[in-house]
C-alpha cells in the first residue's frame, strides 16, 4: 500500500523545520493560491550568509523532508553557484538565495499580488 501524498501544510512546515535547523534567515512563505496561471500554489523564499551556507540549507531541506515523509524535490537547480538554488516540490517551490542575489532578483516584489507570511524563527528569538 502506497503511502498516502503529504498535504502541503506538512510539507510547508517540514521544509521550514530545515531552514531552521541550519540557520536560514529571512523566511518567506508566499500563498500564490489566487492568482491565475502560476505554476505552484506556495514559494518559500529564505536567503543564506554565503554559497556554503545556502548549499546547508538546501541539504537540511531534502534531508528533513526525506527522513519524515519520504518525499525528495522533483527538480533542484542552480546547486553548483550556490547562489540561488531552486528547489521544486511541485506545489510548493523552494527559492533558496544568498542575500544580494535576493535583493537583485526581487521575488517577492515581482508576485506583488501574492499573500506574504514573514516566517519568524524559533531559533532566533
Amino acid at each position: 500500500m502506497q503511502k498516502s501524498k503529504a498535504s502541503a501544510d506538512e510539507l510547508i512546515a517540514l521544509i521550514l523545520q530545515g531552514i531552521e535547523e541550519v540557520k536560514g534567515n529571512d523566511i518567506s512563505l508566499l500563498d500564490l493560491r489566487d492568482i491565475e496561471n502560476t505554476v505552484c500554489d506556495y514559494f518559500i523564499i529564505c536567503n543564506g550568509t554565503s554559497n556554503t551556507h545556502v548549499n546547508a540549507i538546501v541539504g537540511s531541506i531534502r534531508k528533513t523532508v526525506s527522513k519524515a515523509i519520504s518525499d525528495k524535490p522533483w527538480h533542484v537547480e542552480g546547486e553548483d553557484n550556490a547562489e540561488w538554488v531552486l528547489m521544486d516540490y511541485v506545489n510548493i517551490v523552494v527559492h533558496v538565495f544568498q542575500k544580494n542575489i535576493r535583493e537583485y532578483y526581487d521575488i517577492e516584489g515581482l508576485w506583488g499580488d501574492a499573500k506574504v507570511t514573514e516566517v519568524e524563527s524559533s531559533l532566533n528569538q
